[in-house]
């Protein structure tokens, strides 16, 4: 395999990792989970989600959560806004940077956030010029890139032109996210292999979910078609309330384990994730599915 000498890794569970419990979390838990996180070598941390508490209510308190935390030198701090409205919120808060987001599928999409992907892609070019005006960097998703819980299958070809359009628009980095882990490892080359000839400029990253155990196979298959950065969710936490069936995201302590298997850097420290992982679990009062932590001694 063709395999890169490093990654770059986004740890999403303080935000896609909380967003589908049953439980609120308090406050300061979810503070305390960031500053854990950002005491491992983590680069780049999506701390919050800037949508209205009614729609998600465990991403309640956004702005207080990304006044609270102690910062690490050297971390951007990500915020998920779904509008211009979360947008303002989240640059008032202090992110370091932004995302937002569009699925690849109208079913989802409207599900997701009550618009049709035409809808959705004209709200992100208004909030591309709110962050370019603040002097921000912004990233897209694109949800169901690989399959969606509603349709079935989804058109390559949509996620191309969907990318495309966010490329467009100014992004620095898009994100194909295999939302309900539905995609595999042969997808999942050709359409990284594919985005990248025909949408080049931004930055590549994947955000797999591992539903049916397929996650770490398919960030191999990624990297062997040129992707250099991933997604990872603490201890595998993680789930989309509007996408009925989907488990977890690739618990990020299992993927840094596998890339220092075969030889690719992350400047992650691995134990020190799976102290984040314990963490979480004792956060969220149950055992999450991250493996390597449990090959560990617990002290």
């Amino acid at each position: 395999m063709e395999l890169p000498e490093s990654v770059t890794i986004t740890e999403v569970g303080p935000r896609d990792g909380l967003q589908n419990e049953a439980r609120i979390l308090p406050l300061e838990r979810k503070i305390e989970l960031i500053d854990k996180l950002s005491q491992t070598g983590l680069k780049r941390i999506e701390a919050a989600s800037f949508v209205h508490p009614k729609a998600i209510p465990q991403m309640a308190n956004a702005i207080e959560v990304m006044k609270g935390i102690t910062r690490a030198p050297g971390i951007t701090y990500i915020g998920l806004v779904p509008n211009e409205r979360g947008a303002r919120d989240a640059i008032g808060s202090g992110v370091d940077e932004i995302a937002t987001i569009a699925s690849a599928s109208e079913a989802h999409n409207k599900a997701n956030v009550n618009r049709t992907i035409a809808e959705t892609l004209e709200g992100i070019r208004d909030v591309a010029t709110i962050v370019d005006e603040a002097g921000l960097r912004w990233s897209g998703y694109i949800s169901t890139a690989f399959g969606c819980p509603y349709e079935g299958e989804v058109d390559p070809d949509v996620v191309i032109e969907i990318a495309s359009k966010l490329r467009d628009y100014g992004a620095s980095a898009i994100s194909l996210g295999d939302t309900i882990g539905i995609g595999n490892p042969r997808q999942v080359e050709a359409l990284v292999a594919r985005c990248l000839d025909e949408v080049s400029g931004p930055e590549l990253r994947l955000h797999f979910h591992d539903t049916r155990g397929l996650a770490l196979a398919n960030v191999m298959a990624a990297m062997n078609a040129g992707a250099k950065a991933f997604d990872g969710s603490v201890g595998g936490a993680g789930g989309c309330p509007y996408a009925p069936g989907a488990s977890g995201n690739v618990a990020t302590e299992d993927m840094v384990h596998m890339l220092h298997a075969v030889g690719v850097e992350t400047g992650v420290d691995v134990d020190r994730l799976a102290e984040a992982a314990w963490l979480a679990e004792e956060i969220l009062e149950r055992e999450l599915d991250g493996r390597y932590k449990r090959t560990l001694d617990r002290d």
